[in-house]
């Protein structure tokens, strides 16, 4: 009896330090793929988009009159609060919220606007609903109770901002990419984005990476936009330049 207790504890020691194991080299793996990252400092890029770092993420906000249309939700809500602060916009005339996936660090802040719409694509709900796994046995979830499905290639009208989804799975199964009156391109984690120029994401946060290869030639195919903007490597304003020497590989 004294000897089947000694083993099935030495059992589930050896699977607790297999566990820990694992997920320390899990995180040490996230934090070098992070320090690679390169997202921007809290500003106006233009009179249209202000950019919000919060840590090694970006989120966006589109400005409409006295309002603006938010893309992505953030990493940590009391950084994004503060930047908002900074530049004095009130999370309160925040009235969307555009999420190209549901990552953690991607909605993290959505709990501050909460008089904001919240759309993401049709394809990513199951990982929120419990439809299906982000990481092993966990899914992801977000803060809001009611939010709206997007079909690919579906456009929808906010205020006077026209946006457009575009599906670009891979990196979750409804990662979604959006075109803001045609001219502004808003990537999520689809892509990075070096020297002014797009490349793959970092395979190691990806859910399928061959899919996501691919899904990056309907980034490479939109001819009206202009600009780029990553939610960890930055943007650029040369779409062009940015897509033209892009191969499959």
């Amino acid at each position: 009896m004294k000897k089947t207790v000694k083993r099935t504890l030495v059992g589930l020691g050896v699977v607790f330090i297999m566990i820990v194991a694992f997920f320390g080299t899990y995180l040490l793996k996230a934090k070098f793929e992070i320090r690679v990252m390169t997202p921007m400092e809290t500003r106006e890029i233009d009179k249209k988009i202000v950019v919000i770092n919060d840590s090694y993420v970006n989120l966006f906000l589109i400005k409409d009159s006295n309002q603006y249309i938010a893309v992505d939700g953030g990493n940590n809500m009391e950084a994004v609060s503060k930047e908002l602060k900074n530049l004095n916009i009130d999370p309160r005339n925040i009235i969307a919220v555009v999420l190209t996936h549901t990552d953690s660090d991607h909605v993290a802040a959505l709990n501050l606007f909460k008089k904001a719409g919240v759309y993401f694509s049709k394809q990513e709900e199951p990982l929120i609903n419990g439809g299906r796994a982000r990481f092993l046995l966990w899914g992801n979830s977000i803060a809001a109770k009611k939010y709206t499905l997007l079909d690919d290639q579906q456009t929808i009208t906010i205020k006077n901002t026209k946006i457009k989804g575009i599906l670009t799975p891979g990196h979750t199964p409804g990662s979604m990419c959006y075109l803001v009156n045609d001219k502004y391109l808003f990537t999520g984690d689809a892509i990075s984005l070096k020297n002014d120029k797009i490349g793959k994401f970092n395979k190691f946060f990806n859910m399928d990476t061959k899919m996501a290869t691919e899904s990056i030639a309907r980034i490479t195919a939109i001819p009206t936009a202009e600009y780029i903007f990553t939610a960890h490597y930055g943007y650029t304003s040369d779409y062009k330049n940015a897509v033209k020497d892009w191969k499959n590989e």
